[in-house]
């Protein structure tokens, strides 16, 4: 017991997060430790560009940031390949089900988010994202709305994929995770990212079909892939799909 108060200063003083500074620019630096971790080991998360460094429990921060230090340049290039981030602002180009839409604020209309055409300053035809109001509230307006969009494709694939298999959902909730992109719990509930209204719509469809096939297999065996494959027969387009361009989704809105 005396051991154990005596490790609680030293742990309690340990920073979360180290600062670094390389070529000019700052990077924040998550520090992760894990009991099983046998050595230092640095990662950047591509959907939220965090800087994690994991390390054994009873590693010293002093050493971490050794660690780090060294590799900081090579922190710095993963940062600069990601890319940037994409606001919620007028003129930004974001995707709705996988078409590209260009955001235009319409400060005369009151209280509404639509889509129309669009001729852009090249004489490119597109569709806008039109958002009405004040400028303070057009990022979460449009933010609003791809939800909005997301919770109706996504039931309505759901439901039908549950009546295929006539095995219904218990619940469907959206979040914006970054770990996975939907999920299915034993007791039927299922989450999917809202983001997923920004891929093509088949690749939304096929994230449906995956949970909803869970509600009879909780695995990845032969027999959840053939239903998966059963009620989305692109199951493999939209695999590499999400695999090629699903960690660029999380840079719109940020």
């Amino acid at each position: 017991m005396l051991r154990l108060f005596r490790q609680t200063p030293n742990a309690s003083i340990d920073p979360e997060h180290l600062m670094l500074s390389h070529a000019g620019e700052t990077f924040k630096v998550e520090l992760k430790r894990v009991a099983s971790a046998q050595r230092f080991t640095l990662r950047v998360r591509n959907a939220t560009r965090d800087v994690v460094l994991t390390m054994p429990a009873r590693g010293s921060v002093h050493t971490a940031r050794d660690f780090a230090e060294r590799h900081a340049a090579w922190i710095g290039a993963r940062l600069k390949r990601l890319p940037q981030p994409v606001p919620f602002a007028p003129g930004s180009i974001i995707p709705l089900r996988g078409i590209n839409h260009v955001i235009v604020h319409r400060p005369d209309m009151r209280g509404t988010v639509w889509v129309e055409p669009y001729m852009g300053r090249d004489a490119c035809a597109m569709l806008a994202l039109c958002v009405a109001g004040e400028a303070p509230h057009v990022a979460r307006r449009v933010s609003d709305y791809l939800k909005k969009q997301a919770k109706l494709d996504i039931e309505a694939a759901v439901t039908q994929h549950t009546k295929t298999i006539g095995r219904p959902a218990r619940s469907i909730t959206l979040r914006d995770t970054t770990s996975r992109w939907g999920s299915c719990t034993a007791a039927g509930a299922l989450n999917f990212s809202w983001r997923i209204i920004l891929a093509p719509a088949y690749v939304l469809d096929y994230l449906a079909a995956h949970e909803v096939a869970h509600l009879i297999h909780m695995n990845h065996g032969k027999r959840f892939w053939a239903l998966t494959h059963k009620l989305a027969p692109q199951t493999e387009r939209a695999e590499a799909w999400l695999k090629a361009h699903g960690a660029s989704l999380h840079r719109y809105g940020g």
